[in-house]
């Protein structure tokens, strides 16, 4: 019995290690997802570790919210509007729809 127990734990572990799946790049893992990216906040990710005043010079096709640090903003959900989220020196840290 004891050569069962070990071959049925032996076959478990094996079946068990076939379904991981290995993680993907953080490259790779960009968004896909054309709804999830209407506002086109991948387009826009090179502004991450940029200060906020970066963006003074740039135009948009869709609504754009600066976001300093700290500051009240609405909470609605826009996917058109563009967010750039800044940290406690005003350098962007974050680009998104929503």
């Amino acid at each position: 019995m004891k050569f069962y127990g070990k071959l049925a734990l032996i076959t478990a572990l094996v079946t068990l290690a076939a379904c991981q799946h290995g993680q993907k790049n953080s490259d790779s893992a960009a968004v896909t997802d054309p709804d999830a990216d209407r506002c086109g906040a991948s387009a826009y990710q090179n502004y991450v570790g940029q200060p906020l005043s970066a963006l003074s010079k740039l135009q948009f096709e869709h609504p754009v919210r600066a976001i300093p640090y700290n500051s009240a903003v609405t909470m609605d959900f826009n996917l058109n509007r563009l967010n750039f989220l800044g940290d406690k020196d005003n350098v962007i840290t974050r680009v998104y729809c929503g």
